[in-house]
């Protein structure tokens, strides 16, 4: 194995911190190793290079040093920062056109941004169109924003066929605000909830359809929803380097993603913002076969999730 098929990643086991080795390469009996993934920003997947692409002002290095944060608040300035820096329906459609080496996805755009910023929503997402003809899209509204200014959101996401999701700081305010948003097309909402709040959260978006839930992690404190999530089937996006470096959890280890597994949760494993996270889906699996002891039929089980719940609208 090269030195460059490799990274080290610190874990922490009974208190201890240790080091795996994970390798790049993901290796499954399915589709030839292929992988699906159901939770990605377009905003968090920009590659430092390709930032400064979009705004020449930039360097590689300012970049890097705004992906770096310990909380789940210093990623939503970074997140905001980029976003910033998206102007034009030929600076999505670059982002864009850097996935098209993932075949199977579904892409979430910050589209209650882009209303907030008074942008050209609807050429911004034909221009994402053209660059990823098949792709499943989700617009996200912001929880900040409120549920009045997710309504046009919603409306659009209706108008391209795309999911809906609700995205943000999920303690600024219910998901209850959203309920009109949400009739708009009821069959297809797919919010943020359980990432950095409470079982609670979960339990709401529930109770208002959702058919698959970003995050959720906050599920395992609770027992009884995670009995209704697998009677439902409703999966979890799982995303364990987010978690981890936003401080949604302490470490890998302390991740619940195992005991979700364990007590029958449907989960997924996502990048969430690859770039912003320094991770990609490959590593995102390797990561967790070596740090929760899963088998390969185990592996193949997660795997094959990514595809069982992908949207074929």
């Amino acid at each position: 194995m090269r030195a460059e098929d490799a990274e080290r990643v610190q874990v922490v086991a009974s208190g201890k911190r240790r080091d795996i080795v994970v390798e790049h390469r993901f290796i499954m009996p399915i589709s030839d190793g292929a992988l699906a993934e159901l939770h990605l920003h377009l905003e968090g997947s920009i590659e430092p290079g390709t930032l400064c692409e979009i705004d020449a002002s930039l360097t590689e290095e300012q970049v890097r040093e705004r992906y770096r944060f310990t909380t789940f608040s210093g990623f939503l300035d970074a997140y905001k920062w980029v976003v910033m820096r998206l102007n034009r329906p030929e600076d999505y459609a670059l982002a864009a056109r850097r996935l098209t080496r993932h075949a199977h996805l579904e892409v979430n755009l910050s589209v209650g941004v882009m209303f907030l910023r008074k942008l050209d929503a609807r050429a911004i997402v034909e221009a994402v169109r053209r660059e990823l003809p098949e792709c499943p899209l989700i617009f996200d509204a912001v929880r900040q924003f409120g549920g009045e200014a997710a309504i046009p959101v919603a409306e659009l996401a209706a108008e391209f066929g795309a999911g809906f999701g609700v995205g943000g700081d999920e303690t600024a305010a219910p998901l209850a605000e959203f309920r009109d948003a949400i009739a708009i097309q009821p069959d297809r909402f797919y919010p943020h909830a359980g990432e950095t709040s409470n079982a609670q959260n979960v339990w709401e978006a529930l109770e208002l359809g959702a058919r698959r839930i970003g995050h959720g992690i906050r599920s395992i404190d609770d027992p009884a929803l995670c009995r209704e999530l697998r009677v439902r089937g409703v999966p979890l996006e799982i995303s364990l380097t987010s978690n981890v470096k936003t401080g949604a959890v302490a470490s890998y280890e302390a991740h619940p993603l195992r005991r979700l597994f364990d007590l029958g949760v449907p989960v997924t494993l996502n990048t969430d913002d690859p770039a912003m996270f320094g991770t990609t889906l490959e590593r995102e699996y390797e990561i967790a076969r070596r740090t929760f002891g899963f088998s390969d039929a185990e592996m193949e089980t997660i795997q094959r999730n990514g595809f069982a719940y992908r949207r074929r609208d």
